[in-house]
C-alpha cells in the first residue's frame, strides 16, 4: 500500500494540483499582506486600526467562506464518480448558501463599531476600523461567491485559471489602493477606507472573471453549472448545509482564536497591537502554502472516496500532512534567523518611533516559528478529513484544542504569569499543537473507512431546480 512507486507518485500528484492552489492562496493573501504594507505608510495608528477592522472582517468572511467550501469535497467526491452534474449543481446551492450567509454577516460588520468599543479597544482604532469595514463589506458577497467557483474548480482539478485570475487581481488591488488610498488620478485621499473599498473592487472581479471564464469553456458544459439556475435545490442545500456548516465554525473557531487574540493585544496598547498586525500577517502569509496543501489534500482524498480507493485515500492524506509539515519546518527557520529583515517589509526599522514595535515584532515572530509546524499538520489533515465529508468531530477538535486548551493557556501565560503578549502568542502554540496531533489521529482512524453517497441522484432534484 504504501510501496515507494505509490509515495512518488501521490507526492508528484499532490504538487500538481497544489502548486497553482498555493500560488493562488499566496496572491490572495498578499492583497492583505499589500493593504497592511501600504496602510503602514500612514503610520502606526492607521495599522492599529486597519489590524483591528481587518481581524473582524476575516473572522466574519472565513466563517462563511469556510461554509461554502463544503462545496469542494462535494464536487470533488462527485468528480471522482463521475457524476459531473452533480457537481455542476453543487455548486449552484453553494452560490445561494453565499447568498443566505452573506445578509447576516453585512448587518454585523457595518454595525461593529459599539462591539469594539464594548471590548475595550482604543477609540482612534475604533473609528478606523469602522471606516474600514463600512467600505469592505461592499465586497462580501462577491468573495462568498468566488470561493464556491474557486472550490469547484479546483475540485475537478483545474486549479490554474483560478491562479491567474487570482494574480491579476493582485494588480488590480495595488493600483486600487494607491489611487483611493492616497488620492490619485484626481480622485480623493481615502485613507484606510479606500482600502476596504478597493478589496471591494477586486472581489467583484475576481468573481465575475472566474465565473465568465467557467461558462464559456467547453470544457464545462458536462458539468452544467449555469444551465439550470432556479430556486435553492432542498436536497443538495441540505447536504451541502451538513457538511458545510461544521466547516464555516471550525474556521471561525480557529480564526476567532487570532481574532481574540487581537483584542487581547489591543487591550495592551496600540505598539502591542500594532507589533501584532505585522507578525501575524507574516505567519499568515507563509500559512497559505499548507493551506493549499490542505485543499489539494481534501481534492485528492475526495477523488478516491468516489472510486471507493482505501489505499489511495490514506496515501493522498498522509502525503499532503507529510509536504505541509516540511514547508513550514523552511518557513520556521526563516522566521528565526531573519526576522528583522522580515519585519522591515511593513515598517522602516531605522525609525526610532518604530523601535518599540520592530523589537516587540522579532519575539513574536520567534514563536510564530514554533507554532508554523504544527500549524501547517493541522490545516492538512483537517483538509484530509473534509475530504472524507467528516466536518463535525474536527470542528470539536478544534474548539477543545483553541479555546479549552490554547485560550486558557495563553491567558494565563499573558495576565496571570505576566508574560504579556508572548504569552498570548505561547498559547496559540499550544493550542495548535494540540489540534494538529488529534486531527492527524482521527484521520488516521476513519481512512480505511471510505464510503460514496451523492446528495441525491433522483430526477426531481432536476425538476426542482429549474425554473
Amino acid at each position: 500500500m504504501y510501496s515507494g512507486k505509490r509515495i512518488r507518485s501521490e507526492v508528484a500528484a499532490t504538487l500538481f494540483l497544489a502548486g497553482p492552489v498555493v500560488l493562488a492562496m499566496l496572491g490572495q493573501n498578499s492583497m492583505s499582506f499589500i493593504d497592511t504594507v501600504m496602510v503602514g505608510r500612514l503610520g502606526s495608528e492607521a495599522l492599529a486600526g486597519m489590524a483591528l477592522g481587518g481581524t473582524v472582517y476575516f473572522f466574519v468572511q472565513i466563517v462563511c467562506n469556510g461554509a461554502v467550501i463544503a462545496v469542494g469535497p462535494l464536487v470533488s467526491q462527485a468528480f471522482g464518480a463521475r457524476e459531473y452534474r452533480a457537481a455542476g449543481r453543487t455548486v449552484r446551492q453553494g452560490l445561494w448558501l453565499g447568498f443566505f450567509l452573506t445578509i447576516p454577516a453585512v448587518l454585523f460588520l457595518y454595525n461593529a463599531a459599539p462591539v469594539l468599543r464594548l471590548l475595550g479597544q482604543a477609540e482612534s482604532s475604533v473609528r478606523i476600523a469602522e471606516s474600514y469595514l463600512r467600505s469592505v463589506v461592499w465586497g462580501f458577497l462577491p468573495a462568498t461567491w468566488y470561493m464556491a467557483m474557486k472550490s469547484f474548480v479546483e475540485g475537478v482539478t483545474r486549479p490554474w485559471p483560478v491562479t491567474l485570475i487570482t494574480f491579476t487581481g493582485v494588480g488590480l488591488n495595488i493600483v486600487a489602493d494607491y489611487v483611493l488610498m492616497f488620492g490619485k488620478w484626481g480622485f480623493p485621499a481615502l485613507g484606510v477606507a479606500g482600502t476596504g473599498i478597493a478589496t471591494s473592487i477586486v472581489f467583484w472581479y475576481l468573481f465575475t472573471t472566474l465565473s465568465i471564464y467557467v461558462s464559456r469553456r467547453k470544457s464545462f458544459d458536462r458539468f452544467e453549472v449555469f444551465k439550470r439556475f432556479g430556486l435553492p435545490d432542498p436536497h443538495y442545500f441540505k447536504e451541502l448545509f451538513r457538511i458545510g456548516w461544521p466547516i464555516g465554525v471550525s474556521h471561525g473557531i480557529e480564526s476567532g482564536l487570532f481574532m481574540v487574540t487581537a483584542i487581547l493585544m489591543g487591550t495592551l496598547g496600540s505598539t502591542v497591537l500594532a507589533a501584532h498586525q505585522v507578525a501575524i500577517q507574516c505567519a499568515s502569509l507563509s500559512f497559505m502554502v499548507p493551506l493549499g496543501f490542505g485543499i489539494a489534500t481534501s481534492v485528492r482524498v475526495g477523488h478516491a472516496v468516489g472510486r471507493r480507493d482505501v489505499p489511495g485515500v490514506q496515501s493522498a492524506g498522509f502525503t499532503g500532512i507529510a509536504l505541509a509539515a516540511t514547508f513550514m519546518l523552511g518557513a520556521a527557520i526563516l522566521f528565526w534567523t531573519v526576522p528583522e529583515t522580515i519585519i522591515g517589509i511593513f515598517l522602516d526599522t531605522s525609525l526610532s518611533a518604530n523601535r518599540s514595535v520592530v523589537e516587540l515584532a522579532v519575539y513574536l515572530l520567534g514563536v510564530a516559528a514554533v507554532f508554523q509546524v504544527f500549524d501547517g499538520v493541522q490545516v492538512a489533515a483537517a483538509g484530509a478529513l473534509r475530504g472524507l465529508k467528516d466536518t463535525r468531530t474536527p470542528m470539536l477538535i478544534g474548539f477543545f484544542s483553541y479555546w479549552m486548551v490554547g485560550l486558557t493557556t495563553g491567558c494565563v501565560a499573558a495576565f496571570v504569569l505576566g508574560g504579556g503578549a508572548l504569552g498570548l502568542w505561547w498559547g496559540l502554540v499550544v493550542g495548535l499543537a494540540t489540534a494538529s496531533v488529534l486531527l492527524t489521529l482521527r484521520f488516521r482512524r476513519k481512512a480505511p473507512d471510505v464510503q460514496y453517497s451523492p446528495p441525491s441522484s433522483t430526477v426531481k432534484t432536476f425538476q426542482a431546480e429549474t425554473f
